[in-house]
């Protein structure tokens, strides 16, 4: 990984591993209280449409960042994977760019194959859908999640353990996020009145097989996404999450969305194509990362040759 820092030397394996999954509670938390109680909220203000739908995504990210807070001690947010405005500019952009691209080229593959075919785009609905989608999935899904797992939950292992185990914990934790939300949400609707959506670890109406193995590539896309680049790497994760939910959503359910767009037969392959085309955009970033980590080294390399092996010592 590109961060290949080990962190302190006393920091216990127990503990890293508490403070990991403390990052998938609070995550897990903040999106069941803000599912179970948005609505309510909602009805009480007498919100409707955008609106109602902003109440319940502002909650859990409110939820979500004020207990990272708690959990990190004040600590600056930069260690979690944040920067400065021009290189969380860049470092989105360039998981949005990534992320688009590679779907572009998997999808457009397939539709040119015949595999998919779309329905005659609505330049209005579609410029609405992608503005309204683009607040409510940043909000509700895209920077919690990434807050919490591949940014606390990550740099607490990470800060005990090396790459490989790193993104494999962290994406365990991921798993566990779905079902335990759902256990939240239950008991928060029950606590205003409102009906308890059914608990389960994937969504109603999806195959819970299906569901967890897209969520392990998208787990392991997401961790090479925030270890690739060296400034504000947690806005290249927060970039692909965004642009993944983004395409899915016009592609697979864009007529139940009203997007403007969407694909009319053939909707299955379209499933079938999307951990095809994250494992491109994971493969990408696994390339980037390996080469910046290699100009790294060769910059230390390069730093002990000029400086001499006493002033190296002396630095360190």
């Amino acid at each position: 990984m590109v961060e290949s820092r080990r962190g302190r030397p006393g920091a216990s394996r127990m503990g890293a591993l508490g403070r990991a999954l403390t990052g998938g509670l609070i995550m897990a938390t903040a999106l069941g209280a803000g599912t179970g109680l948005g609505p309510a909220a909602a009805d009480a203000v007498g919100a409707s449409g955008l609106v109602a739908r902003l109440i319940p995504a502002a909650l859990v990210t409110a939820v979500a960042l004020s207990l990272v807070a708690v959990a990190y001690r004040g600590r600056s947010p930069r260690r979690l994977g944040f920067g400065g405005p021009w290189a969380s500019a860049g470092a989105f952009l360039t998981g949005v760019g990534a992320t688009a691209a590679a779907a572009a080229l998997v999808l457009g593959t397939a539709t040119a194959g015949g595999l998919l075919r779309w329905s005659d785009p609505d330049p209005g609905a579609l410029a609405g859908f992608l503005a309204s989608n683009a607040v409510v999935a940043f909000l509700l899904e895209a920077l919690p999640e990434e807050t919490t797992l591949r940014g606390y939950t990550w740099t607490s292992l990470r800060g005990r353990f090396g790459g490989t185990v790193t993104a494999l914990a962290t994406t365990a934790v991921f798993l566990l996020v779905p079902g335990a939300s759902t256990v939240v949400e239950a008991g928060a609707a029950r606590l205003v009145g409102e009906d308890a959506g059914p608990v389960g670890i994937a969504p109603d109406g999806q195959n819970p097989v299906d569901y967890l193995i897209l969520i392990v590539v998208f787990g392991l896309t997401l961790v090479a996404a925030r270890t690739a680049l060296v400034r504000a790497p947690l806005w290249t994760s927060i970039g692909v999450h965004l642009t993944f939910l983004t395409i899915n959503r016009i592609a697979l359910e864009g007529d139940k969305r009203h997007a403007g767009w969407y694909v009319e037969h053939g909707a299955g392959d379209a499933g079938l194509l999307v951990p095809v085309y994250l494992l491109v955009v994971a493969a990408g970033f696994a390339l980037w990362g390996r080469r910046t980590r290699r100009r790294r080294r060769e910059g230390t390399a390069y730093a002990a040759d000029v400086r001499g092996p006493a002033t190296v010592g002396a630095v360190r």
